[in-house]
């Protein structure tokens, strides 16, 4: 896009979201549109808040909550050294990949448990198929 100013509708289109989840998204304090008109009702998002949508999505893409995802974000829109940043968002990505990794065993714990329960049953159902 080429403007610098996004309606709610200009977002909600481009990534595929509804209102009212990038409202969800600025209730929690990731976007802060500029608010004009009667009452401030019409929203007006800047470039700004079009990249800190984008880096939401990707966060909740890596699995990260909306909480963490602001914390990083948040560390990015800071004048600070980005050092700290970057060590913060290693531990947040550390933490997260040992609980996938986590997840993934017991799936994977799961799916053994699968694999031997339909062998036993094939085994089972082979014996029954020869008997009269």
């Amino acid at each position: 896009m080429v403007s610098s100013n996004f309606s709610i509708s200009d977002l909600a289109r481009e990534f595929d979201l509804t209102t009212r989840a990038i409202r969800f998204y600025e209730d929690m304090g990731l976007l802060q549109p500029e608010r004009t008109g009667p009452g401030g009702r019409v929203r007006q998002y800047s470039a700004r808040d079009r990249t800190r949508l984008k880096l939401t999505l990707r966060a909740k893409r890596l699995g990260l909550s909306l909480t963490e995802a602001k914390d990083i974000i948040d560390m990015y829109d800071s004048p600070r050294d980005t050092a700290p940043q970057l060590e913060k968002f290693l531990r947040v990505l550390a933490d997260h990949k040992r609980q996938l990794e986590e997840q993934m065993a017991d799936l994977q714990a799961n799916l053994d448990e699968v694999k031997l329960h339909e062998k036993q049953a094939k085994v089972l159902l082979a014996k029954a198929a020869r008997q009269p």
